[in-house]
């Protein structure tokens, strides 16, 4: 990694004195709602943030499929000092868990310091400040040490799906990869993440009329009750292994014996060992009682983001550079995933967390610190600088 420089304070220099500008453009990604799952959405933001990554001077492609959308793989055409040497990745994502409607309620608005909005924390605040960080660098004629491209998902929220492929192609063209997540609350960079499993669990009993002959049949909601009780046990707090069984239906009246329950179960792991163990458990689950059946299918749709060595030294660059610009950062784990993940997993280092501090994202307190943006664009740009 280069040497650091004094271009840490003109940075966030010129990081504040467009703070105004930034926020403007915060409000418009804010603005243009893109909850996963509508298509129509996330292709319109990504038409119009892809052509002004394009002003940029960036090469950009919508890669669209009929499900989630587009998303843009975009890759800038800038000096930098070793065009052969693998990329550096920006990794972010259009899409949130907002239903279209949502800005009537809980408009983009700003009070108090803060900037709320959906969308506005997790993490079109992200994809703001790599915008402007581009630019910055681009308008002083930095140069960066390798070729850097942008990769921002539609479908991050719902797992990737059908995005993993290319995260995981362009996630192996590169020699490290910044996320343009959130912070931990407080500011600090994310260098651990728990790996992802979703699993679902349907379980066949026998109807009968609760009141006329109720042994007759066979309750597949007091069978999920069991496995409930058994899939909780699973769980081990100091391993970092958490299962939740979040949503159960079954049965169709109160006075007939239920012949079908279903239940979806979210598992959150530290180690691929662990992955494993949990995986194979609800496998081997079997029925309490006689006549009752069931079947579990789902797994692991992201791998854990384990902190390597590699992570740690790119955290503790970030570190330095965040000190040069004027302010501390601190580190974390946290039990959600993201598209980091699946870059991780391919042994390449990932710093994320890189987006503006704030809080509340998926609630309707939803923000971002305004006062934060300038410096954490000019560790951005530092980054993309340096790396």
């Amino acid at each position: 990694m280069a040497q650091e420089s004094a271009h840490g304070g003109w940075l966030k220099s010129y990081f504040q004195e467009h703070l105004e500008e930034m926020v403007d453009f915060l409000g418009w990604l804010v603005q243009q709602e893109s909850m996963s799952r509508v298509p129509e959405a996330t292709s319109q933001i990504a038409e119009e943030f892809g052509a002004r990554l394009g002003e940029l001077g960036a090469a950009v492609e919508l890669i669209r499929n009929e499900h989630s959308g587009a998303s843009i793989l975009a890759r800038f055409n800038h000096a930098c000092k070793d065009p052969a040497a693998n990329q550096l990745l920006i990794v972010g994502h259009l899409d949130t868990v907002w239903p279209l409607g949502t800005l009537e309620r809980q408009p983009f608005r700003i009070e108090n310091g803060l900037a709320y909005g959906p969308g506005i924390f997790d993490m079109k605040a992200g994809l703001t400040i790599a915008f402007f960080a581009i630019r910055a660098l681009k308008e002083a004629a930095y140069e960066t040490m390798r070729p850097v491209a942008m990769l921002v998902t539609c479908d991050e929220e719902t797992g990737s799906l059908y995005n993993r492929t290319v995260i995981e192609a362009e996630g192996r063209r590169s020699h490290a990869a910044l996320v343009l997540e959130p912070p931990i609350p407080g500011g600090k960079l994310k260098t651990g993440r728990k790996g992802v499993g979703e699993f679902e669990m349907i379980i066949t009993g026998k109807a009968a009329h609760a009141g006329n002959d109720p042994r007759a049949g066979v309750s597949a909601i007091t069978e999920m009750a069991h496995q409930i009780l058994a899939i909780n046990a699973m769980s081990d707090y100091e391993r970092g292994t958490t299962l939740n069984v979040g949503v159960v239906s079954g049965g169709v009246l109160s006075n007939v014996i239920p012949a079908q329950a279903r239940a979806r179960i979210d598992m959150r792991y530290q180690t691929t060992e662990e992955g494993t163990r949990i995986t194979e458990a609800l496998g081997k689950l079997r029925p309490v009682l006689a006549g009752a059946h069931i079947e579990v299918s789902g797994g692991i749709n992201r791998p854990p983001m384990i902190r390597t060595a590699a992570i740690e030294e790119l955290f503790e660059h970030a570190r330095r550079l965040a000190s040069e610009i004027g302010f501390d950062v601190g580190q974390g784990s946290v039990g959600g995933g993201s598209d980091g993940n699946f870059i991780a997993a391919n042994g390449v280092p990932v710093l994320d967390g890189l987006g503006v501090d704030g809080a509340g994202a998926h609630a309707e307190h939803e923000h971002v610190i305004i006062s934060d943006i300038p410096q954490r664009a000019a560790l951005l740009a530092r980054l993309v600088e340096t790396i």
